[in-house]
């Protein structure tokens, strides 16, 4: 009848057998396992089992079996049963080892395919695992983008905030109310590159500059006088390129002074022969306008942005 009951957790084998032709004169005979010693393996000579050990009928290691007599062909008959095996160690197939035999976090430094000191490891376009060539000392690795290997890189020049300038008036300017003057400005507080003369920067190198100037504006009587209308001007190779307006005509009562800043957003590229200059517009109340040069209010400066 079937087996009734839980399946037995262990499952037996037969013990394998392996039968020896006879060589006349031969001791020596190689098992078809390997034993740790003669105790592994019970030994049958002609239908009688012999007794293993040294100075007894054989010994066997590995996979030398050793008889302490010759037997002869065609009389004598002989086998052997493999009562036990000795572990050996084999190496596994080429790629028969997967992600799911190796535990996580078990691939070591050590296991790991010597390289170059510097190198760093990415992947190729198809995915596979790269070697990106060391750089040279200073360098810094650059990013291809998607699909690409990046690189080692030479980090590019910062570059410096020059050609650069700080002017101001030392005196009061007037001039014609109702007009558009040319504002000087006869001190100079620094200019790196001597691109500043006669009121006029000339940066000599192309480039983007951050230009910006403040004049405060009031008239021949007071600086803080009535002024209805002003236009701060930047003048590019001799036209009006930027400008910003005050404006106070229609109200009841006039501003006494107006101060502009062209700052910001403002900033100009530069051709190595352009220049610049400033210009204000006025128009006030019953007198002339004056740009007032107390406090720094007459200031115009420029410098190089690295792009």
């Amino acid at each position: 009848m079937a087996y009734l009951g839980n399946a037995p957790a262990r499952s037996f084998i037969s013990f394998e057998r392996q039968v020896f032709t006879i060589v006349n004169s031969q001791t020596a005979y190689a098992l078809s396992h390997s034993v740790t010693n003669e105790n592994d393996i019970r030994l049958v000579v002609n239908n009688v089992v012999q007794e293993p050990g040294s100075g007894k009928a054989y010994t066997a290691t590995g996979t030398a079996l050793t008889l302490s007599a010759a037997l002869t062909n065609g009389t004598d008959e002989m086998y052997c049963v493999f009562l036990g095996r000795a572990t050996a160690t084999s190496a596994p197939g080429a790629g028969s080892i997967g992600t799911v035999q190796l535990a996580d976090n078990a691939t070591t430094l050590a296991k790991m395919a010597s390289g170059t000191d510097g190198n760093i490891i990415s992947y190729d376009t198809s995915g596979n695992p790269v070697a990106v060539a060391t750089g040279s000392a200073g360098q810094f690795l650059k990013s291809a983008g998607a699909g690409a290997v990046p690189s080692f890189a030479t980090i590019p020049a910062g570059g410096a905030n020059t050609p650069a300038f700080y002017a101001q008036s030392a005196s009061n300017q007037g001039w014609a109310d109702d007009a558009t003057a040319k504002i000087v400005f006869g001190t100079e507080v620094y200019d790196t590159n001597n691109t500043f003369a006669d009121s006029k920067f000339t940066p000599g190198v192309a480039g983007t500059y951050k230009i910006y100037c403040g004049i405060q504006v009031g008239t021949a009587t007071t600086a803080y006088g009535a002024v209805a209308h002003c236009r701060l001007q930047l003048y590019k190779n001799g036209s009006s390129f930027i400008r910003a307006d005050y404006d106070s005509r229609g109200s009841s009562q006039g501003n006494g002074f107006v101060s502009f800043t062209l700052n910001g957003n403002w900033s100009v590229v530069a051709d190595d022969n352009d220049y610049y200059e400033i210009y204000v517009y006025a128009d006030v109340e019953s007198s002339t306008p004056v740009a007032y040069a107390l406090g720094g209010g007459v200031n115009f400066g420029a410098f190089k942005l690295i792009t």
